[in-house]
């Protein structure tokens, strides 16, 4: 229920409409592509060692697009520490920089928040692999929340508690949370895949680097897993420019109203957070995905719980 005047939502309706567009169940970005762009994903021709990094929005896109990038370049061999981010690894849904994506070299580095249905057909076949990160939804929502105070294009700006109600009937950019990971997870036979979560990451990123390593065919040296994991960290990230997103234009991302790398922790959701909300977080989470062996740290210092 939202807690604004009937005037307000109103006006908050128009801002929706107005910024996004819904196509086969999921809302987009109306300013950064099209539905046309979304239909033609599923006739991408893809390479057999083509990598697709997966997620919902706020669940360390960022930071998994810096572990690839340093894993097949080895910490940016041959001037790609240069090179930023989504130039490295590139959205397919949202090609902001107009990239010819076939004239890429192999393996090509992809990033998607598309859920499973959308993604191109031959993934299907188990063409290519796919590395998948998600996050609980708890410190999702939290750090969407600041994200979306970023965008230039949303002309209304939401409290905590609309931003709530909004993310739980699945009215933001990537739709639900729930049926995102679920369907990704439910799927997961159909394709070349290896699912990770943004905890596991936090709390041991070399034994994560190791697993995305093996995933990949990519052999690395100790010394060489080293420099991963000390460029990956977010300490290094928030400083380093070219990975934290900071080089994009305002008219795409405001960053007058925040930072794209905000915190990076496990557990946020308890600075801002009621108990009413965590527990209706609790009350989906059982019934939409309960039957799932998804486990999700809610802080470092609590064992897993699914």
């Amino acid at each position: 229920m939202f807690v604004q005047a009937t005037m307000d939502r109103d006006a908050l309706e128009e801002a929706l409409n107005s910024a996004y567009f819904k196509h086969k169940g999921i809302y987009f970005i109306a300013h950064n592509t099209s539905p046309g762009v979304i239909d033609d994903i599923e006739h991408m021709e893809i390479r057999d060692d083509d990598v697709f990094l997966v997620t919902y929005l706020k669940s360390g896109t960022v930071w998994t697009q810096q572990i690839l990038s340093l894993i097949f370049n080895e910490g940016h061999r041959n001037g790609t520490e240069q090179v930023e981010n989504i130039d490295r690894v590139p959205w397919i849904e949202y090609n902001v920089m107009n990239m010819d994506y076939k004239s890429r070299p192999s393996p090509r580095l992809f990033s998607s928040h598309l859920p499973y249905y959308l993604m191109p057909r031959d993934l299907k076949y188990r063409m290519g692999k796919i590395l998948y990160v998600c996050r609980n939804p708890k410190d999702v929502i939290v750090s969407y929340y600041h994200f979306n105070k970023m965008f230039p294009f949303l002309k209304y700006t939401m409290d905590w508690e609309t931003f709530f109600d909004v993310f739980l009937s699945g009215r933001v950019t990537g739709g639900s949370w729930f049926d995102h990971v679920r369907g990704w997870y439910t799927h997961k036979e159909d394709f070349n895949i290896l699912i990770v979560t943004y905890e596991e990451m936090k709390k041991d990123l070399r034994s994560a680097v190791k697993k995305i390593c093996k995933f990949m065919g990519v052999n690395l040296e100790e010394k060489a897993i080293d420099t991963v994991v000390e460029r990956a960290t977010f300490k290094n990230m928030k400083r380093d420019p070219l990975a934290n997103y900071e080089f994009m234009p305002n008219e795409i991302l405001d960053k007058t109203k925040g930072n794209f790398l905000r915190k990076g922790t496990v557990g946020d959701w308890k600075n801002i957070m009621t108990v009413a909300q965590s527990e209706k977080i609790d009350e989906i989470y059982k019934e939409k995905m309960g039957d799932l062996p998804i486990n999700f740290l809610w802080d470092l210092n609590e064992e897993t719980a699914s």
